[in-house]
């Protein structure tokens, strides 16, 4: 039914405003069904998040496959993360639109003295904080949301350290009322995003290939240590991943680097063919097939 992405400075009161929101949708006379997808839905740790650009890419990867996966025209989905790189909020229009449904952004408006202050209140009670370094680098790289730009709209503002954040901000109240509201042919105050004859053929995004990939061939890659641990040391004949998929046929000991390397491998190989041909596989299973079978000729051929 509706996407609502959260978006402020680190520390500024958007997991606040996410379940003050999320329980003000559940009160609303629609009774809406609610989910928050955050950090900790992955037991994911903010600094460790944060720490580097292949960490903050990876994280933006998780969280969008999973709004990808949850979007529907029967629920909301909040988003409670950080959202602050404007080409990611596109991109999560764009699964709104994909699936043809509400969207708005959340805006807590805090100015980086307050935020860094309640960052250092977190850290001297033990709660979760950003590590001053991640914080100053998150800081600076935070881009505002503009109401002109069509994944930053409609836009409702909160000012936490001005007004503080209750469950009866005007800005909580009238995103419920747009998420809410019900639309016929004369409501011109909501806007139902309309997908394209490319997001309805393409409903699998390009983030959430490359996440089933990066995690198939990872699960793959530990069967096959396991199994060589088990064996200490002596012959294999063949690595079984389950039912219904095809068997790693290995008969000699293969050491981890060699199996991180011919894993980077191939995904850096399936990323390429994909610009030019067939997409990276969508799901799992038909990833560790395809892995599986690239092991098999790599490894025959030593």
């Amino acid at each position: 039914m509706a996407l609502v992405v959260i978006c402020g400075q680190p520390c500024s009161g958007k997991s606040t405003a996410a379940l003050f929101l999320a329980e003000a949708l559940k009160e609303s006379e629609s009774k809406q069904t609610v989910r928050i997808i955050d950090e900790s839905s992955f037991h994911l740790d903010r600094n460790q998040s944060y720490a580097n650009m292949n960490a903050e890419k990876n994280l933006r990867g998780v969280l969008r496959s999973e709004v990808d996966r949850s979007v529907s025209k029967d629920n909301i989905i909040i988003v409670d993360s950080l959202n602050s790189i404007k080409g990611y909020r596109y991109e999560l229009w764009c699964l709104a639109r994909g699936a043809g449904i509400r969207y708005c952004v959340l805006y807590c408006d805090a100015e980086e003295t307050h935020c860094r202050k309640w960052n250092e209140e977190r850290r001297e009670k033990g709660e979760a904080a950003y590590d001053a370094e991640i914080f100053e680098d998150l800081v600076r790289r935070f881009e505002r949301p503009d109401r002109r730009n069509r994944w930053d709209s409609p836009l409702f503002e909160l000012w936490p350290h001005k007004d503080g954040i209750e469950k009866s901000s005007a800005a909580v109240s009238d995103a419920v009322s747009y998420l809410t509201k019900k639309v016929d042919s004369k409501t011109q105050d909501v806007k139902i995003l309309q997908p394209t004859i490319a997001t309805q053929s393409v409903r699998f995004s390009e983030a959430n290939s490359l996440y089933e990939l990066d995690r198939a061939t990872q699960e793959v890659t530990n069967a096959i240590v396991e199994a060589q641990s088990q064996a200490l040391g002596g012959p294999i004949n063949g690595v079984s991943l389950g039912q219904g998929l095809p068997t790693v046929n290995i008969s000699r000991s293969v050491g981890l680097p060699e199996l991180r390397r011919l894993r980077r491998t191939f995904i850096k190989l399936t990323g390429q063919t994909s610009l030019s041909g067939p997409p990276p596989p969508s799901d799992a299973d038909s990833a560790k097939r395809m892995f599986v079978d690239y092991l098999n000729r790599e490894l025959g051929a030593t």
